[in-house]
């Protein structure tokens, strides 16, 4: 699974990149690879868990991942 929040750019205002760079739609910037990691689930980490960027925004949305849950 993939942050929703995640995009790859080629390019931004004319700029061209050799690599498409990862960009945080939720922070409206280009996001370091560490990060991109994150992103996109990678080593037993979970964007829906461990990115405080998505929570915050999926917080804003009504989104938690406790409000899925169903509750006790």
């Amino acid at each position: 699974m993939t942050c929703p929040y995640l995009e790859y750019h080629e390019s931004v205002n004319g700029q061209s990149f050799d690599t498409a760079r990862a960009y945080c739609t939720a922070a409206e910037r280009f996001v370091q690879p560490m990060r991109a990691d994150v992103c996109n689930d990678r080593y037993d980490l979970a964007h829906d868990r461990d990115c405080e960027i998505y929570l915050e925004a999926a917080g804003e949305a009504g989104e938690t991942s406790a409000d899925s849950s169903g509750g006790d």
